[in-house]
């Protein structure tokens, strides 16, 4: 059975900071591009915030660059999101998510920036 469980969201000031976790279970998690994905109040996409290959190339979104850092240990299972200076416009709801020939999701976790 796949899990993908994230931790370590809540809420934060603007210009504050905070790292997300995902444990991966059930998957050969070293084969697999990992990825962060917020979800926006009111919004129903789902869009694509970092990336994580199996290779370690990383993909960020624009409104992530230099802010955001995302990472993995293949030997915990677990890929990272390190958000610095965040903003109100990252508040949403964030999801790990795991591809390879299938797409895993986990069940996503809040963060909200209070102005």
């Amino acid at each position: 059975q796949v899990q993908l469980v994230e931790s370590g969201g809540g809420l934060v000031r603007t210009g504050g900071s905070l790292r997300l976790s995902c444990a991966a279970s059930g998957i050969m998690f070293r084969f697999f591009t990992m990825g962060w994905y917020r979800q926006a109040p009111g919004n129903q996409r789902r869009e694509l915030v970092a990336s994580i290959s199996s290779g370690f190339g990383t993909n960020y979104a624009d409104s992530a660059k230099g802010r955001f850092t995302i990472s993995r240990d293949n030997a915990e299972n677990t890929v990272y999101l390190q958000m610095n200076g965040l903003k109100p416009e990252d508040t949403g709801v964030y999801y790990c998510n795991a591809i390879r020939s299938d797409t895993y999701w986990g069940q996503g976790i809040q963060v909200t920036v209070s102005s």
